[in-house]
C-alpha cells in the first residue's frame, strides 16, 4: 500500500495492486449514523454529505468529492458500525423520516419502522452496504467501480 498524495485526506491510500484510491472509513469512530456521516464525509474533497441515503448512492457515483475511476472503500472496525447502525439506529432514522415524509410514503415507512421495532428485515448497516455493493463488482451500477472491503 502506498500512500497518495491526492487530495482525498490522510485516509487515502492507493492500492499497489490495481492502482484505485484506498479510502479508509473507521467504525470505531462513530457511533451512531450521524457519526458515519461525518466521517465518511472527511474521505470527500469539497463537499459535505448529510445522511441522504439517495444522495449517498448519488456521491458513489462519482462527481461529489470522490476519486474519478473508482475507489476502494476499505470499512475498518465494520462489526462496530453493524452494531451502531443496527435496529435502534434504523428506527430512529425511519422515525424522523416519519415526520418529513412525502404523505404518499409514510405507509411504507411506517412499515418498515415497525419491522425494524421487531428487529426484522434490513439495518441502516445493510442499506449502506447494499448501495455500495450496487457501484461495485457485479452491481447495476458497477461502472462507477466502487470496491467495499469490510474489515
Amino acid at each position: 500500500m502506498l500512500d497518495s498524495t491526492s487530495r482525498f485526506g490522510q485516509s487515502a491510500r492507493v492500492s499497489q495492486r490495481d492502482q484505485k484510491p484506498v479510502l479508509v472509513i473507521d467504525g470505531s469512530r462513530f457511533d451512531d449514523f450521524d457519526g458515519f456521516a461525518v466521517e465518511f464525509s472527511k474521505l470527500l474533497t469539497d463537499y459535505t454529505w448529510r445522511g441522504n441515503l439517495d444522495a449517498f448512492n448519488d456521491i458513489l457515483r462519482g462527481g461529489f468529492g470522490t476519486p474519478e475511476g473508482g475507489f476502494v472503500l476499505r470499512w475498518s472496525r465494520s462489526d462496530l458500525s453493524r452494531s451502531a447502525l443496527g435496529y435502534g439506529a434504523t428506527a430512529a432514522r425511519l422515525e424522523s423520516l416519519l415526520g418529513t415524509c412525502h404523505p404518499t410514503n409514510r405507509e411504507s415507512i411506517a412499515a418498515r419502522l415497525e419491522d425494524a421495532q421487531r428487529h426484522v428485515g434490513p439495518t441502516l448497516f445493510d442499506e449502506l452496504v447494499e448501495i455500495i455493493e450496487t457501484h461495485g463488482p457485479g452491481g447495476i451500477g458497477a461502472d462507477s467501480g466502487v470496491e467495499l472491503d469490510l474489515r
